[in-house]
């Protein structure tokens, strides 16, 4: 079937319902892939997470992810313990349509799971039974799945060496072709945080990156010669919600800045300060749990 040691495993075009071992069981950082189409005619289906397979008495499923399609549609998550149900928690939020393909990626964290739809965050669910016991996947109702991906994700950074706030220099200057990764947790009642990449000798700020989490806004600038610039906000999906994990990179390029978020492309900020060779500090101050910060 299929084994996580080290290399993505993938499941194609399985029969629903579908259950299968998850060899190895989870771990924080692994991530769960599953494409597929909701039929016509679909009214709800399911991806359980389990604690065996066993059908009587019913093995309990530590989650429960279960889109529904009646009137306007729901998302029930649940956990199912000694063959009863706790308390549900509901989405209204509604990614999923009839007729339409689907993404579903679960990222397995330590104290958490974390769902993004079609590259887009949707909800969080607190582990109510441990990690530990989980070693099935179930997928059950009126779904039609191509793949099911369990891509091992490696070791999820605990983030120890780590406060904020932040202010490292770098070995080097920028240049095009630099890669500088974020790492963290935004905290459960968050405002604000920032990343401010600049040079060490004057009070200027090459990139100001600053995501209003309360106001969904995320604000782009510089400060040059003692005064802030004009603020750039467009954005297609404000990426950032209270309480989830996010990576965040910012590749340098020759006229630009780069930013994705969790693997999707967030945003670009043309250079306005130019003396790349001359940015050596990263500062990250704000509403966050900083993880892990890498430069290359």
């Amino acid at each position: 079937m299929m084994a996580l040691n080290g290399q993505k495993k993938t499941v194609s075009n399985p029969i629903i319902p579908y259950v299968g071992t998850i060899f190895g069981g989870l771990a924080p950082g692994q991530l769960i892939k599953i494409h597929g189409t909701v039929p016509d005619d679909a009214d709800r289906f399911q991806v359980d997470l389990q604690c065996g397979s066993s059908i009587t008495p019913r093995a309990d499923v530590a989650f429960h992810f279960n889109p529904r399609f009646k009137r306007s549609g729901c998302i029930v998550c649940n956990t199912l313990e000694r063959e009863r149900w706790g308390w549900e928690e509901i989405t209204y939020e509604m990614p999923f349509q009839k007729g339409k393909s689907f993404e579903i990626i679960i990222m397995v964290l330590k104290n958490k799971f974390q769902v993004t739809v079609n590259k887009k965050h949707l909800l969080l669910y607190n582990h109510r039974i441990s990690l530990e016991r989980i070693d099935t996947l179930g997928i059950y109702g009126k779904v039609q799945i191509k793949t099911i991906d369990f891509v091992p994700d490696g070791e999820m950074p605990d983030g120890s060496q780590f406060t904020v706030p932040y202010v490292k220099k770098l070995d080097t200057g920028l240049h095009p072709g630099c890669t500088i990764t974020v790492k963290g947790e935004v905290n459960k009642n968050p405002k604000s945080f920032t990343i401010n990449l600049k040079p060490s000798d004057s009070k200027d700020i090459a990139l100001h990156l600053n995501p209003r989490v309360k106001n969904k806004v995320f604000i782009r600038n510089s400060y040059l010669h003692d005064s802030w610039g004009e603020e750039e906000k467009e954005i297609a999906n404000f990426p950032f919600s209270p309480g989830i994990y996010f990576e965040l990179i910012i590749f340098c390029d020759a006229h630009e800045f780069k930013v994705a978020v969790n693997g999707v492309h967030t945003l670009e900020y043309k250079h306005r300060f130019k003396q790349l060779e001359k940015i050596n500090i990263v500062e990250i101050i704000g509403d966050i749990q900083l993880l892990d910060v890498r430069s290359w």
